[in-house]
């Protein structure tokens, strides 16, 4: 197929070209004239199966002809004679043996890492060492590096490779995938050195980023017939290739893997030939590109090669640059764009490596119905079976908050065995019990008691429900260590029985499904590999588990458009689109920065001979160039993030400033021309999400019925009545009630009622013994109290202090209290009921205590965790115990009968504790029942509306009832509606 040479063959493949198509035609182009039979003679490394697939896809559209043989650059076994070498080790053992060295290391070294950074340093430690076998690079070379000049870090990381790698050694395990790779690539070179391949052999698609894929390519290229043929090569930079092999810092340049690979052939890259007489389309476009990309030293040539662009305007038409403000506005974009090329039947592939910004591309096209074909998948930690197993996994860590209890039991395959229609409606009812009751951090009892209220109509069902749940739930907490093997039998063993419920079969569908046979694959996997494990606490196995899971991917998806895809770079390598959308172009995204290596700086790397961190920005760089030679190319990144302003990626930056300082020169303003192609795209988007101005609601004044009127009050409710009657009308007309958040936080309204229970306990405590009067008698109560119904730590510290701050004060102002009168009923039995029969209207209360003194007059008290209301707010607004106090007088409490009210008092218990009087002579209770009386009589006239926060506080403060009355489409000063409701 070639003439005879005496320099290695190196061929490439420009920008803009098909290359799968583009070696084909190369092959028949030297293959013409040949025997039918030459062809089955040819053999094609290449470095991706879906490259081998495209390629096979090819050969089969015709014409007929003998297949070449087509093999992965891993596959070479058959090729040297003798025995091959032994199956290299499963990635998952080599992490597994080397967690428990790094589990060590961290346990030794305070401040290396995390606790919960086991598996991750394991992962990244086996990333170094197979990284260091692919490169030659000894433990050995590693030791010798000169780190005196640096942190100490760095020279106990530089020690613990070598006790890795001794280790490893000493296991007697077979090698590394990447070790035995370069064995055999080693191996191959000196039997093809004794006895040469006569046949064609040739290495497709490969850059040579890696050293023992670029010794393999060194001894094809200089067989007697072989050859290397690489992609995306740039034919548009003769004069820079000096240059750049001076330059020992260009690793984030595109080309620099050629130039390696050119400098490990002895041959320059000028001397790499075109491979087919395949035209590249998109000529202008490559020389544009490939001059904004050259490297920094050589950026002067913009100004002599710059000029010489005549055709710009051709170069870029096809370019629409796309810089939206937010990423959901990208996103909006890019889905139109490719809606459009479903319609018209285009052939369109998103690339990007923000998986966020597909899956929001991919959350737009939902809404015209369109599914695209993603390459990558979903991560399976994030798939139903992978989010269940490390529910499950967690459970030997910790105990169950709510929030966990109810996500654990609203996952799709807990009790999908059987009757999962049942398992959901009571989980449903346990929920709205624990929101109304309150179980911040359920146990066995607490749960089973709770759902024995849940459900009064089938309370035999749901506590066998519960038992259940109890069952599975709790006590899974193990302290020590237990073996990987025996956590894996613990772990599926429980998953199992969660996912199956009591009645069901097998796993219920935990193991069904992509998602589910891949996970039980992977569950399979450590189980083979558990013996290598060490023993494990389980906090540690749940993040072993959990990381194992978040290096799988599943392809679980419905039939995906036949033309619209996602792709990752490698994929855009092998397979043509019409239209290619380059997304996510900012700094840090696209390229990706570099990530942080915990074992070995730049420099110890560079002096090793290790791939540098700007090896990853060069081969996105590479990506970058040959994508945007498609035939119509999208530009997409977004202004801001989140949180902050965002940086456009460097290959955008370093275009514009090219096209933008040629057009000051007089060329055409082609950034412009595409910005505003964008900007057309922007508007649409702009347009597609303007919503039609609604009416902002009136301040809502509803005026129901007098018959559905409330006629029960309670003492206070007369103030909410009084600051917000809205809120009246949606509690007792509409019967709505606040739902309590799952999530409980230690709140002002728990303190409060915290407040009561320890000064009723102190109280109660000073009546059956006098000493119990003292500072620590009350604190002692305090921490009875917080201790049994307060489950945050912090939240019980911070309260018992205040307690402290102001317990001496408590007991002197008490013993002042007791001295006066008699605590005699407290809040349980001080419960009033009074019938207002003028109005048909009945008024109930409950005071926090109240006292007797000698001559049988009565003391009201209510206890205050915050500042108790002033004189003047209580005339007005809070008019608890004015109303009380009237109650008392009119002998609404039947445990008193009717009784003068000496005085009546709130006990502020907060950080700066005071007492302040109520006004009851100022506002003797005759006064307070008529002015009640007149208040309540006003809203059982029809058209008296329930004015939504009528007389707030403070403007900002939140009320239950805000959203439903629409507060904020209108504000205070509006004037209310009244609406008369029938």
């Amino acid at each position: 197929m070639f003439d005879p040479s005496t320099s290695p063959r190196v061929f490439g493949c420009a920008m803009g070209v098909d290359f799968p198509a583009a070696v084909i035609r190369g092959l028949e182009q030297r293959l013409q004239n040949a025997a039918p039979e030459d062809w089955a003679r040819v053999t094609l490394f290449v470095n991706t199966r879906r490259m081998a697939r495209r390629l096979r896809d090819l050969f089969d559209a015709g014409p007929p002809r003998l297949l070449p043989r087509i093999r992965m650059i891993t596959d070479l076994d058959d090729l040297l004679p003798g025995d091959p070498l032994p199956e290299a080790a499963s990635a998952l053992r080599r992490r597994l043996q080397l967690v428990a060295l790094t589990n060590k290391l961290i346990e030794q070294q305070t401040g290396f890492a995390p606790e919960t950074a086991g598996f991750d340093m394991a992962d990244s430690l086996a990333t170094l060492m197979d990284e260091m076998q692919g490169e030659g690079v000894s433990a050995a070379d590693i030791a010798k590096l000169d780190v005196s000049d640096q942190s100490g870090h760095w020279a106990r990381a530089q020690q613990f490779i070598a006790i890795a790698q001794s280790y490893i050694d000493a296991s007697g395990d077979a090698p590394d995938a990447e070790g035995r790779q370069r064995d055999t690539v080693l191996r191959l070179i000196a039997h093809w050195a004794e006895t040469p391949v006569t046949d064609p052999v040739l290495v497709v698609g490969s850059t040579g980023s890696r050293g023992t894929t670029q010794l393999l390519m060194q001894a094809i290229a200089a067989l007697p017939q072989g050859g290397v043929i690489l992609p995306g090569f740039d034919f548009d930079m003769p004069d820079v290739w000096d240059e750049m092999a001076k330059d020992k810092a260009g690793e984030d340049h595109p080309q620099f893997r050629s130039l390696k690979l050119a400098e490990r052939l002895n041959i320059h890259t000028n001397d790499i030939a075109h491979w087919s007489d395949t035209p590249v389309l998109t000529k202008s476009r490559n020389r544009l590109v490939s001059l904004a990309l050259r490297p920094a030293p050589v950026t002067d040539a913009w100004r002599i090669e710059g000029p010489e662009l005549t055709d710009l305007d051709v170069a870029t038409a096809p370019i629409t640059l796309v810089e939206a403000d937010t990423p959901r506005a990208e996103a909006i974009a890019i889905a139109m764009r490719l809606r459009q090329a479903a319609e018209t039947g285009q052939r369109a592939a998103l690339i990007t490596p923000d998986r966020m910004l597909t899956r929001q591309v991919t959350a737009a096209l939902d809404r015209w119905n369109i599914l695209p074909d993603d390459s990558a998948g979903t991560p399976l930690h994030l798939s139903p079976p992978g989010r269940f197993l490390r529910h499950v996994a967690n459970l030997f860590d910790r105990p169950l908050d709510a929030e966990a209890l109810l996500t654990l039991l609203k996952h799709p395959l807990t009790h999908s065995g059987h009757d999962r229609n049942e398992h959901v409606l009571k989980t449903q009812k346990l929920e709205l019990r624990m929101r109304k009751q309150g179980l911040p951090y359920p146990d066995r009892d607490s749960l089973l008691h709770c759902a024995s209220l849940a459900d009064k109509n089938d309370v035999e069902g749901m506590e066998r429900w519960a038992t259940w749940v109890a069952s599975l739930t709790f006590g899974q907490q193990l302290p020590g260590k237990l073996m990987l093997a025996d956590w894996l039998d613990r772990h599926i063993a429980l998953a199992e029985s969660i996912a199956n419920g009591p009645n069901g079969k097998d796993a219920g569908e935990l193991w069904l499904k992509k998602a589910g046979q891949e996970a039980r694959a992977t569950i399979a996997s450590v189980r083979d590999e558990a013996e290598f494990g060490v023993e494990l606490t389980a906090s540690d196995y749940a993040n072993l588990i959990g990381g194992i899971l978040s290096q799988g991917e599943v392809r679980d998806r419905d039939t995906p458009h036949p033309t619209i895809m996602i792709w990752g770079t490698l994929e855009a390598r092998v397979q043509g689109a019409e239209l290619v959308i380059l997304a996510g172009l900012n700094d840090g995204t696209w390229p990706e920065a570099p990530k942080p290596d915990p074992w070995l700086n730049r420099k110890m790397r560079l002096d090793a001979g290790l791939l540098l961190p700007e090896r990853r920005i060069g081969l996105s760089a590479h990506d970058f160039q040959q994508a945007i030679a498609a035939p119509e190319v999208w530009l997409t990144r977004s202004i801001r993030s989140d949180d902050a302003e965002t940086v456009p990626s460097r290959w955008i930056n370093r275009l514009k400033n090219l096209t933008v300082g040629l057009a000051t020169q007089g060329a055409p303003d082609v950034w412009k021309d595409m910005q505003n192609r964008g900007s057309i795209w922007l508007d649409r988007v702009r347009k597609l999400e303007t919503t039609e101005d609604v009416a902002r609601a009136p301040r809502p004044a509803p005026c129901p019925p007098v018959s559905a009127r409330p006629r029960g009050f309670s003492v206070t409710e007369i103030q909410t009545l009084i600051r917000d009657p809205y809120a009246i009308y949606a509690k007792h007309c509409l019967k709505l009630r606040a739902l309590n958040p799952l999530v409980q936080t230690p709140d002002a309204l728990l303190r409060g009622i915290l407040s009561h229970d320890v000064m009723e306990a102190f109280v109660k405590a000073t009546l059956a013994e006098s000493n119990a009067l003292s500072v620590e008698a009350l604190l002692s109560h305090a921490q009875d109290v917080l201790t049994a119904k307060v489950p945050w730590p912090a939240a019980r510290a911070l309260w018992l202090a205040r307690f402290q701050r102001s317990a001496a004060w408590i007991v002197e102002t008490e013993i002042q209290r007791q001295a006066i009168a008699t605590p005699s009923l407290f809040e349980k039995d001080a419960t009033g009921r009074l019938v207002l029969p003028s109005i048909a209207t009945t008024l109930t209360g409950r005071a926090d205590r109240i006292d007797i003194d000698p001559a049988g007059d009565v003391i009201l008290y209510d206890y205050k965790s915050g500042s108790p209301p002033t004189r003047d707010k209580q005339r007005h607004f809070d008019k608890q115990l004015l109303i009380e106090a009237a109650m008392v007088e009119e002998g609404a409490f039947n445990k008193l009968g009717p009784r003068t009210v000496r005085a009546a008092q709130f006990v502020g218990l907060g950080s700066n504790p005071r007492i302040e009087d109520a006004p009851i002579d100022d506002e003797p209770g005759s006064k307070i029942l008529a002015e009640l009386v007149s208040l309540l009589s006003a809203y059982l006239e029809g058209d008296k509306g329930y004015v939504s926060r009528r007389a707030m506080e403070n403007d900002t403060d939140a009320r239950d009832y805000d959203q439903l009355a629409r507060f904020g489409e209108w504000d205070v000063s509006a004037d209310a509606e009244p609406e008369v409701l029938t």
